[in-house]
């Protein structure tokens, strides 16, 4: 049930415009890739969580440019008419001129439609910086990677009247400097709907409400593969951890057993040239 037209910016925008829904699921290889394609969703996010989900790291900062890449261009190969989107990792823009060089590279070598890029208001010259060089910004305000380290810990933002004034100030800004949408993570729902009508691009939610114009999950927290993490905001689709252990636990039983690889499994010779090669053995 794959999509027909290609996603790209025009068509996000479209879809605002015509109060339809945008989905976003995050890819790290090929397979997965390839699945969401084929399930119609809008965007691939190739996030830096591949550093927890993926990689199995304690934490996501220590992510390079170098394996967003990799793991961008594996998605490209499955990624179809889907938008794939590929988050720029921590300390990758520090400044304009660091930020359009890796984005550059997440483009060329990765393969990427877009860059994901989080931050505040004060990263708007980043933002304007790689759009003007001819490259889409989805940006990302409320929970960033950097209010994480500094704080240690994950909190809903915008809970008060100035730290709500600040995510929408943070999300004006990314829009003013040229991003084609934004993620808001973590904000209360009627402040992501106050953004999503101030804003003429759309808005992703991630825990910010029903009325962003698309919502977005880690595809591995959905499916149940992944519950070191359970926040509020996830809904789990499928538990397909049970699944693949019992398969793997089948496996196991049926080689010990003696049960795998039965006849249908293996090849054949004939016995006319099975004699030949014995023969030729013992000589």
């Amino acid at each position: 049930m794959g999509q027909q037209a290609k996603v790209t910016v025009r068509s996000l925008a479209e879809k605002k415009r015509h109060g339809q829904k945008i989905t976003v699921l995050t890819a790290y290889d090929y397979p997965f890739a390839r699945f969401i394609n084929q399930a119609g969703i809008d965007i691939i996010l190739v996030s830096d969580a591949v550093g927890t989900v993926g990689l199995g790291r304690a934490e996501a900062v220590s992510v390079t440019v170098e394996e967003m890449i990799y793991h961008t261009r594996a998605c490209r190969n499955g990624a179809g008419t889907s938008m794939v989107v590929t988050t720029m990792p921590f300390g990758s823009y520090t400044a304009p001129e660091n930020a359009v060089s890796n984005a550059t590279r997440l483009m060329k070598e990765g393969g990427a439609d877009a860059v994901h890029v989080e931050g505040t208001r004060a990263d708007a010259d980043v933002v304007r910086a790689i759009v003007n060089a001819g490259i889409p910004v989805l940006a990302h305000v409320g929970i960033i990677k950097q209010k994480i380290v500094r704080s240690g810990a994950i909190r809903v933002q915008g809970t008060t009247a100035a730290t709500a004034a600040d995510v929408v100030q943070d999300a004006l800004a990314m829009a003013e400097a040229g991003a084609c949408a934004v993620v808001l993570e973590c904000v209360p729902a009627p402040l992501a709907e106050v953004i999503t009508r101030s804003l003429r691009i759309p808005t992703i939610g991630i825990g910010a409400g029903s009325a962003c114009d698309g919502q977005a999950l880690v595809a591995q927290d959905m499916l149940g593969l992944f519950k070191e993490l359970s926040p509020r905001f996830l809904k789990v689709y499928a538990d397909l951890e049970q699944t693949v252990v019992d398969a793997c636990a089948a496996f196991r039983r049926d080689v010990e057993s003696g049960r795998f690889p039965g006849d249908e499994h293996a090849y054949s010779i004939s016995e006319e040239e099975l004699s030949g090669l014995l023969a030729s053995l013992q000589r």
